[in-house]
Formats: C-alpha cells, structure tokens, sequence
C-alpha cells in the first residue's frame, strides 16, 4: 500500500506531570482505525525497573511496543541510568535500518527526569515539568500549563484533569484515563 493511501491507526494522548517532587503519567484508552474506534480501553504506560520508571507511549502500538522491549534491555544495560538509556535508545533508533521506520514517540521518567524520545534522534526534557505526545498532545498540554500556573493541584490531578479536558476536544482521546505515580 501507499503510505499516503494507508488507513492510520491513531492512538493517543500521553501527559506527563512533574511537580512538587511528585511525578505523574495519565494516558487515555482510546486506539482509532481511520475514523473507528477499534479500542477504548487500551493501556499505554507501563512501570519498568522494578516500577521506579514510567514509559508511556502513542503511534502504532506495534513500534511503540518494539521501542518499549528495546527501552527496558537499554535500561538494563546501564543499570537503570534513565538519561544514558533514553540516550542509547535515540541513537539505535535513528541509525538502525528496522528501527528508523517504527512510527511512535515515547515518555519516559523517573522521580528526577524526564524525557520525550523520538525516531529522528531527539532526547527533549522539559524546563517546566510538563511533555506530551500523541492525537490530543497540545490539548492536554496547554490544560496543563494552565493548570500549573493556576491551581494548586497535584501533579496526579493535573495530569487526570488535563486528560479528561484533552478528551472533550480530540476526536481521538477518550476519558477511559490509566495513571501512574512516581
């Protein structure tokens, strides 16, 4: 098939919530074929090392779970050293003819960073405590700034709130929400 021609499977919205020591990851369930829900409740953060790292992923849920085996054996590989697997990861990820055409972006984070990995090589942490990735990114993004300047919720309640608000605007983010705390 042509890529242009190909039926997208579009899934997800992943935040990422840093505050106060506290760390939050929300994620919702909803995996779109074309313009069909084809799952509402599907789970895209997982705990790796022993749960002290969450990963949360969005794009086609076969790369992401190739990229996510390849992030754990990295983790292994430098005794759980978040930044130097995430860093190892991105490298592979762009040089390596397999891994160079997977379509997905993970988050990954323990109690003290965070990173956004992507297949063109970036490792991006955020200044203000906050990443995004998938469908409905920027919605739960700018809930989540406005969130942080505004209120004094939780990380955990930011991340949930900036979700379920995400959800009433993208067509491909439901509320059916997974929520992970470091």
């Amino acid at each position: 098939m042509d890529g242009d021609k190909r039926t997208k499977i579009r899934s997800t919205t992943v935040l990422l919530v840093q505050k106060d020591g506290s760390v939050a990851m929300a994620g919702d369930g909803q995996v779109t074929l074309g313009e069909t829900v084809i799952k509402g409740n599907a789970k895209k953060i997982r705990r790796l090392a022993g749960g002290e790292i969450l990963a949360g992923f969005a794009g086609a849920t076969a790369d992401a779970f190739s990229l996510l085996t390849r992030f754990e054996t990295k983790l292994g590989e430098f005794q759980g050293q978040l930044e130097r697997a995430a860093i190892e990861l991105s490298k592979d990820w762009r040089t390596d003819k397999y891994l160079r055409h997977l379509e997905a972006l993970l988050i990954v984070a323990d109690k003290k960073d965070a990173f956004l990995i992507s297949g063109k090589g970036d490792v991006i942490s955020s200044d203000e405590g906050l990443l995004s990735v998938g469908s409905g990114s920027m919605y739960a993004l700018a809930a989540a700034r406005a969130l942080m300047k505004h209120t004094s919720l939780s990380a955990k309640e930011i991340a949930e709130e900036s979700l379920r608000i995400a959800g009433e605007i993208c067509i491909y983010t439901n509320s059916d929400l997974t929520v992970e705390e470091l």
